[in-house]
């Protein structure tokens, strides 16, 4: 819904708020039209049911006021007597119109200086957990968010297991759109496996249904920070509108509101404005090789080739984590129809080195284990592999004694079905990739036939238009467009474990209003994280480290427990001291 259709919807809530409850506020000793009058009604009512005015904030926060809400009309009801646990069910089951039977029909009296604790333990431990639940809610949505490395796309500089905080207040707290949701889950409830919001996915129902006019407009407070240059950043991600993640092409069928849409973090290595390109693997901005901080270590491919076989001790001292056996196919097989069908299906598990048909020898980067290449006769080419590593390891293998060479690989075969913006008019891949310009803010662009594949999704599916090409012509909102003016500011978000990364490379930019906070602190690191319980291993070395920062880690634990401990003392002290005053 727009922000006038929210206005006129508040404006009938509290019609009925106060058809409701009009004679209640009488017998309160306030007066009838106090019911009626917005916000105000709120204040009163809390005064009414001796509830703290900040309960008001919090009945209109999205999400938390899924809790507060049911918990003023439960309180409304004990307010005039009604204090059992079935009338507290009935208030909530019926949306709160039981306040139509209690200021109609059932003969009520206000009770003042009501006892406000709960009558039971259990009543106890129900207020405390929802109050719990209310405060975390809010610290959340607007203010910090815990996050797990799920993935070794920012390898090196973020590693799998890291525990991270996330703030949001650097770019800006953004206001929840998904107004019927659980407190604290994302996408899905766990272990139950269910949706945690109520919404209707259907793309060409998203604008019609009524489940989705409950959705609020982006909103976003201010920050004190704009996203730079090679900030890692946590964001929705653009392209998640389809049930498989492993496919980037939009499936028209399905969607997923803004907020809901998988969470992701990456490296920002183009803000909007730039210029991006991408040569051999590395990024270039306005024509200039992009200079990222000291602690930051790309990994790339590497092509080594040993004297010997690559063994465990190597993998493990130079922190190696892919390697991929090379096979040659001999040109009678390279014809094969079996050959091409195997490629086809396997295109990002499978590097070519070569694709010359009238090549002997055509080189094939594939994973260890693979029966299928030695079913189609493909040759190992003996101590030669392909491993994912970094330059500095790569400096330190090359001067191993077993080493013949090692050198970085650049996929030089264009890949536009897997690479933004997937069209066969751009040539690019992984390695080589653009120039590019990313959209900024109030800036203008011609359009073209040409372009309009790298612009189309940024102008109708993140800044709401209707985008057509017929023939030689662009249509925007049905008529005809020879530029744009985009909205918003729009970024370039990659991995640092540059083979390893499904990123902006598959899925192009990524709006501003997709992002959603800066990680800062990382407050625990376990190694093994995915491999169970018994084989977790705290990394000392990074727990209570921060993200950003030049130099070596430096751990804030020690001092921290310190702290924490002192502060315990302290207070012990404090009491011991009052008990014998």
């Amino acid at each position: 819904m727009t922000w006038t259709e929210w206005f006129i919807f508040l404006f009938i809530i509290q019609i009925i708020h106060g058809l409701g409850t009009w004679k209640l506020y009488i017998k309160a000793d306030r007066k009838a039209w106090e019911a009626f009058i917005p916000i105000y009604n709120a204040v009163v009512l809390m005064k009414i049911i001796s509830r703290p005015w900040w309960w008001v904030i919090l009945m209109f926060l999205p999400i938390v006021n899924l809790i507060m809400i049911p918990a003023a009309w439960v309180e409304t009801a004990r307010a005039f007597g009604k204090d059992s646990k079935l009338d507290a069910l009935i208030c909530i089951l019926t949306l709160g119109f039981y306040l139509y039977y209690l200021n109609y029909v059932a003969d009520v009296n206000f009770i003042e200086n009501r006892q406000l604790k709960p009558k039971t333990s259990a009543g106890e431990w129900i207020t405390s957990i929802l109050f719990a639940i209310v405060a975390a809610t809010i610290v959340h949505t607007y203010f910090f968010q815990p996050f797990v490395i799920p993935s070794s796309s920012l390898e090196k500089s973020l590693l799998v297991g890291d525990f991270l905080i996330v703030s949001k207040l650097h770019y800006g707290p953004r206001a929840p759109m998904t107004t019927v949701a659980a407190p604290m889950v994302h996408d899905t409830i766990p272990k139950l496996g269910v949706k945690s919001y109520v919404y209707n996915d259907n793309f060409k129902e998203r604008n019609s249904s009524w489940l989705n006019k409950l959705q609020l407009p982006y909103l976003r407070l201010p920050g004190f920070e704009k996203i730079e240059r090679n900030d890692i950043v946590v964001f929705n991600q653009p392209a998640d509108t389809l049930l498989d993640m492993n496919n980037f092409n939009p499936d028209r069928n399905y969607y997923k509101p803004i907020d809901k849409k998988t969470n992701l973090v990456k490296r920002c290595v183009g803000i909007a404005g730039d210029t991006l390109e991408i040569r051999n693997g590395y990024v270039f901005i306005n024509g200039k090789q992009n200079e990222l901080p000291d602690r930051t270590e790309l990994q790339h491919y590497y092509i080594f080739e040993s004297k010997s076989p690559i063994t465990s001790n190597l993998i493990d001292k130079y922190d190696i984590e892919t390697v991929w056996n090379v096979y040659k196919i001999n040109k009678e097989f390279w014809d094969d129809e079996r050959i091409q069908n195997f490629l086809e299906q396997n295109k990002k598990k499978v590097y070519l080195r070569e694709t010359k048909r009238d090549s002997l020898k055509v080189e094939v980067y594939g994973a260890v284990g693979q029966e299928i290449f030695y079913k189609l006769k493909m040759e190992e080419i003996e101590n030669k592999y392909l491993i994912n590593t970094t330059l500095k390891d790569s400096k330190k293998i090359e001067l191993l004694p077993q080493t013949i060479s090692i050198k970085q690989f650049s996929n030089t075969v264009p890949d536009y079905k897997g690479t933004f913006p997937m069209n066969a008019a751009y040539d690019w891949n992984y390695d080589n990739f653009g120039p590019l310009w990313i959209p900024k803010a109030g800036e203008t662009i011609e359009l073209s036939i040409d372009n309009i594949p790298l612009y189309k999704r940024a102008i109708g599916e993140y800044e709401g238009n209707k985008v057509v090409t017929r023939g030689n012509q662009i249509f925007i909102n049905d008529a005809p467009a020879t530029s744009y003016t985009f909205k918003q500011d729009y970024y370039w978000m990659m991995g640092d474990n540059r083979h390893n990364s499904i990123d902006a490379r598959a899925w192009g930019f990524v709006p501003f209003n997709h992002t959603f906070g800066k990680p800062v602190f990382i407050w625990m690191s376990i190694d093994g994280i995915n491999d169970g319980i018994k084989n977790w291993r705290p990394r000392w070395d990074r727990i209570f480290t921060t993200v950003s920062g030049n130099g070596e880690r430096r751990s804030y634990l020690i001092p921290f427990l310190v702290v924490v401990f002192g502060i315990t003392f302290f207070n012990k002290w404090r009491k011991k001291k009052k008990a014998k005053a």
